[in-house]
């Protein structure tokens, strides 16, 4: 029984890093002499309310950042719906409700209404004229999203207002056009007002509908080589109106969609379907089918800001080249509420080979090795680090009672292993000198023990429902030093260990961690020249001092606390112990309410000592990231890169970062909008007074006696081996 589960977990083990190499030949095979779309040119890009994951839906804001951030030639998505005196305006929904603020402006005005056969109750856009929803303000309908802005008081636009912000070479409107037969029901007619928008010469490049009937109703009215008409699938068990079959039943007799239509548009769950546990499947064949029928195939759902499928690591740039860019097929478009991640995708990061060289020097430092993706600091994650990329993998040192010094990201095994599950429950404590609470302590255990234990995903961002992994949250093996020493040895060019809590394990267990280190290098020869770069990383200067005679170690200085810049006089005493310094991320673009607020001068200061300056901790997640990032990861890291140009950035995915260096452009000398650094301060600043956030206190400046501390107690000279 032991050898069948053991052999069911290397298969699940295996079946995860085929599917994740698939994710990596998604990733960087390119389109090679042309693109896999129907025309052969790059897929369009189309903001779907304008750049509606920040600012509330078809906002002038929001179409005004989809304009300033996207490629040149972004199609402006609008929700059409008519008003009662058959006017168009832009909004995401029939009812009024969710996104606006009419219930408190006609607070009695809520009417009831059959809705497809469903009674439903609100304030309908058909049930107002133009001049009475003049005073409407616009909110932000995800309430996941930033709220901030509702009180800028957007007004909604009539469609005209939006073709007004077209410019050239953006071909025009998309618009999209639902509930027609039930609009049709108030003496309403969508066509009626399409058919006087093309005789005032509005060019509309795409029209849309889940509808067949209407689709099929106007199509003598539109010239089909200026504007496409698309067809709509909702999900696959919705009955599509006219001719009351599924989509999904549709979606087999493309042949016919192709009389009414010239391209579809799907769910990205069409092309890609997902598991149930959201881990990817193989891609269908609609794309293929599509084009085969000369049909443009067109995708949804691509956000950034909600979960998707486990294989992209929380990456949205990573999903989109999914559908862009996979050596096999390409959408002709993405319909996207984060403009900038398809706009990169498709400029910059398409076409990377597997032997694509980096565009910048900037060091990728692992945390826990690959820990976004698997357990931390076990053999997994350090395996996936190397093949994904990073320079320098991590071994944070702990010590087990019997003084063997292994890889674990905490001093705490609750915090990364099930041990509070085992039979070592009972060993839980409180240790103030370590950390507030109780734990489970490394030095209470002997190695052969921990070996044992079953190690635990990190989650740090579970609590918004954005678990990791979690069909391998609980697999790996946790490795002795000697053991990450070996595995990778000659697979990166570099390693940093991490000694922390050296000062308590020594006066306290009687364990010298820096002794434990020290005979460990220098048992693989790594303080030999011409060996594998070392880099050790403290944030006591005590330990970093013992390290002074080993030259061949760079020494890192990690500053635990957040600070707004650093007087001379302790950057000079931290470089005379140490080479490099880490930070935080608020130590150089602090925030205030999850916006960004203003450079610091922390990078420049340590600079011009000559001190290289890694920055951390970068994740994958959304909701790591402040609002100025747009949801995407490569965002947030070009901002440190370029803006805050630091010298290498400490990452938990470093896929993502490794890919982020390689994209094509980074070596054009002028950045695109949407690869250029964001300016923090700029969006803070676009929220009204009364919505604006708090000022945050000040950084606090690092001085001597933040870093002054005395030496640790006698440690004897490690010993020869």
């Amino acid at each position: 029984m032991k050898i069948m589960r053991d052999f069911r977990a290397f298969s699940n083990i295996l079946v995860l890093l085929i599917l994740h190499s698939l994710v990596a030949l998604i990733s960087s095979s390119g389109p090679g002499t042309g693109w896999k779309t129907l025309q052969g040119s790059p897929p369009v890009v189309i903001a779907r309310g304008g750049f509606s994951g920040i600012f509330p839906d078809s906002s002038i804001d929001a179409y005004n950042l989809a304009l300033a951030t996207s490629v040149p030639n972004v199609i402006l998505w609008c929700d059409v719906q008519l008003t009662k005196d058959e006017l168009g305006i832009c909004f995401p929904n029939l009812k009024l409700d969710n996104a606006t603020d009419i219930s408190f402006l006609y607070p009695s005005s809520a009417k009831n209404y059959s809705l497809n056969g469903i009674p439903t109750n609100g304030w309908f856009s058909f049930d107002y004229n133009l001049t009475e929803l003049a005073d409407v303000s616009l909110l932000q309908g995800v309430y996941s999203r930033t709220g901030e802005f509702d009180g800028n008081h957007f007004r909604i636009l009539a469609v005209e207002d939006v073709v007004k912000l077209v410019k050239p070479p953006s071909p025009g409107l998309w618009l999209n056009v639902q509930n027609e037969a039930f609009i049709q029901q108030q003496n309403l007619s969508t066509k009626r007002f399409l058919s006087s928008l093309s005789t005032r010469g509005v060019s509309v490049s795409y029209i849309s509908s889940p509808d067949v009937g209407f689709l099929s109703s106007i199509k003598s009215v539109f010239n089909p080589r200026t504007t496409g008409l698309v067809f709509r699938f909702l999900r696959e068990n919705e009955i599509e109106p006219t001719t009351n079959q599924t989509y999904g039943s549709l979606l087999k007799n493309l042949a016919y969609i192709r009389t009414f239509a010239s391209g579809i548009l799907v769910p990205k769950g069409y092309i890609w379907p997902v598991d149930s546990d959201l881990y990817l499947q193989s891609y269908t064949s609609i794309v293929f089918d599509a084009h085969k029928e000369g049909l443009q195939v067109f995708v949804s759902d691509l956000v950034n800001d909600v979960p998707f499928s486990y294989n992209f690591s929380y990456d949205p740039l990573a999903e989109c080249l999914a559908f862009i860019d996979n050596g096999k097929f390409s959408v002709d478009g993405v319909l996207s509420d984060f403009l900038i991640t398809p706009s990169a995708a498709i400029n910059c990061f398409s076409g990377l080979e597997g032997n694509a060289t980096k565009q910048v020097d900037t060091l990728i430092i692992s945390k826990y090795g690959a820990s976004g993706d698997y357990p931390a600091c076990t053999d997994l994650s350090y395996r996936k680090a190397i093949l994904d990329g990073a320079d320098v993998v991590d071994c944070p040192i702990q010590m087990s009672k019997d003084g063997i010094p292994f890889c674990l990201s905490s001093i705490d095994l609750v915090e990364s292993t099930t041990v509070a599950e085992s039979k070592f429950a009972n060993l839980r404590t409180t240790i103030p000198e370590i950390k507030s609470g109780s734990g489970i302590y490394a030095f209470s255990l002997k190695w052969n023990d921990i070996k044992n234990l079953t190690p635990s995903i990190l989650s740090p961002y579970s609590r918004f429902g954005l678990n990791r992994n979690p069909k391998f949250r609980n697999k790996g093996k946790l490795l002795t030093l000697s053991d990450f020493l070996s595995l990778t040895k000659g697979q990166t060019s570099g390693i940093l260990i991490s000694i922390e809590n050296a000062a308590y394990l020594e006066e306290k267990q009687g364990l010298s961690v820096t002794n434990a280190v020290l005979n460990a290098l220098q048992k693989v020869g790594s303080d030999k020249p011409g060996s594998q770069k070392v880099m050790i990383q403290s944030s006591h200067s005590s330990v970093l001092k013992i390290f002074e005679e080993e030259c061949k170690y760079e020494r890192l200085y990690k500053v635990d606390n957040s600070i707004g810049d650093a007087l001379d006089s302790a950057v000079e005493d931290i470089k005379s112990f140490s080479d490099s310094v880490v930070i935080g991320k608020a130590s150089v673009i602090p925030r205030s309410e999850a916006f960004l607020v203003n450079y610091t001068n922390t990078v420049k200061k340590l600079q011009s000592y000559n001190l290289s300056v890694y920055v951390e901790t970068f994740s994958n997640e959304f909701v790591s990231q402040a609002w100025d990032y747009y949801s995407d990861a490569f965002v947030e890291i070009n901002s440190f890169v370029v803006g805050a140009k630091v010298n290498g950035i400490i990452t938990d995915f470093p896929k993502t970062a490794d890919r982020y260096r390689k994209n094509l452009c980074l070596k054009e000398g002028k950045k695109p909008p949407y690869m250029s650094p964001v300016e923090p301060g700029k969006l803070i600043q676009q929220i009204s007074k009364a919505y604006f956030p708090p000022p945050a206190p000040p950084l606090p400046v690092l001085t001597d006696t933040n870093v002054t501390e005395p030496p640790l107690s006698s440690v004897p000279a490690p010993t020869t081996p």
